[in-house]
């Protein structure tokens, strides 16, 4: 008896959010990476640059894949939302982070499974303040990955 091995089939998706990606559970994102520094992020009150919503730990800015299955499905993290960068894959290119979360702390790395410098980001409080924070020299486009801090 032969047998003989069919390929195996890929799809890849692109996503502004870690919470679109079918097998991550959460209700939205909270941590916010902007293409543009702060100060070309947001203008009057109004987002210029597109942005990465992510909540739950990303261990690689690039995206996550899984077999279902023979067939791999990639989803990749692209910023979004218009603006400038829209499209722009996020992983080492966000110059500047926004932390919308009540009451979770972040914490971007250079490394990809959370290693190497990273920059400390505290919850916004009961206000929700949201506040838009440069990424450090060492951080800005060398953004690989982020963790509840």
């Amino acid at each position: 008896m032969l047998a003989t091995a069919t390929p195996a089939q890929a799809a890849t998706y692109n996503v502004t959010d870690n919470c679109n990606v079918p097998w991550i559970s959460c209700s939205y994102g909270d941590l916010r990476l902007f293409y543009n520094s702060k100060d070309l992020a947001i203008q009057d009150g109004y987002y210029k640059s597109a942005f990465t919503s992510f909540y739950a730990n990303v261990d690689d800015h690039w995206g996550t894949s899984r077999y279902e299955g023979s067939t791999q499905t990639t989803y990749r993290y692209v910023f979004g939302n218009g603006g400038n960068g829209n499209g722009q894959y996020m992983k080492n290119n966000a110059a500047s982070v926004e932390n919308c979360a009540r009451d979770d702390n972040y914490r971007v790395y250079y490394n990809s499974g959370f290693g190497g410098t990273s920059q400390y980001f505290a919850a916004n409080g009961p206000y929700g303040d949201c506040n838009i924070t440069n990424l450090i020299s060492a951080l800005k486009n060398n953004n690989a990955s982020s963790h509840f801090g």
